[in-house]
């Protein structure tokens, strides 16, 4: 019996989503290891923010541990994951939790900015924010809850990047009507591939007057979403090879996020 770590989830929270990491890979003789401690190894990792080499030894081995990574975060001819899949249904369980609608009829949309360590092969330089490294692009609900994201190298703008994002969407977003973002998503180029990829008005929030801080209604919860990102040291910095990596990172987070809240 291993002593816990703070990146823990229960066996509760686990059981919510351990259907879908035993259906990965077809059990043939009984498993000599506990998916359990293999999940709690990558939330280790994510959280901690080390090497796979240097996850504590009583865990599973780390070379086990990113095994079950790889197969868990491998896409499937519809280009989702078995981490895809569990990040939606966690979305959908807390939206019956605090009786929303299954699906939203908003979302805000920004982007962030993040160095790249020297062990990522994929990289752009954002000139407004100084940085070479890579952009996360999330469209959230109400509640910050990801409906949309992607990564691209730092040097792709905001509004194409939002295009990206919103050309492949992980879930339906039949009944989203509106899409807020701040004044770098201007432009009625983008407001019309919006509108034709998601049937949505772009909104844009801007300040009263320059120079002077105040609360934007709603285009804080994006933020606050980011803030959630940032519990992750993983995230820090992106130290992935492939940009795929660092979504499936992001994606692992927001899970790990939720699953805390069952």
């Amino acid at each position: 019996m291993r002593k816990p770590y703070s990146s823990d989830i229960t066996r509760k929270q686990f059981d919510i989503i351990k259907p879908h990491l035993e259906s990965a890979k077809k059990k043939t003789k009984p498993r000599e290891v506990d998916l359990y401690d293999v999940f709690c190894g990558i939330l280790y990792l994510l959280k901690n923010g080390c090497t796979w080499h240097d996850l504590p030894h009583d865990l599973p081995d780390y070379k086990l541990v990113n095994y079950y990574y790889g197969v868990w975060s491998k896409k499937d001819d519809e280009g989702t994951s078995i981490l895809d899949q569990i990040l939606a249904e966690l979305v959908n369980l807390e939206r019956r939790v605090t009786r929303e609608k299954s699906t939203p009829s908003m979302l805000i949309v920004d982007s962030k900015s993040i160095k790249n360590a020297d062990t990522a092969e994929e990289k752009g330089y954002d000139a407004g924010k100084k940085i070479s490294g890579v952009k996360l692009h999330i469209g959230v609900d109400v509640l910050g809850l990801p409906y949309a994201a992607c990564v691209t190298t730092a040097n792709v703008t905001d509004r194409n990047g939002a295009i990206q994002m919103f050309s492949e969407p992980k879930v339906s977003l039949e009944t989203l009507k509106t899409i807020l973002a701040d004044g770098t998503y201007t432009g009625k180029a983008l407001a019309k591939e919006i509108k034709k990829l998601t049937g949505a008005t772009v909104k844009i929030a801007k300040r009263p007057e320059l120079h002077e801080f105040s609360v934007i209604p709603k285009r804080w919860i994006v933020e606050r979403s980011f803030a959630w990102l940032d519990k992750c040291r993983r995230l820090w910095k992106n130290c992935e090879r492939h940009l795929q990596t660092t979504l499936d990172m992001v994606t692992l987070a927001f899970s790990s996020i939720l699953l805390q809240r069952f």
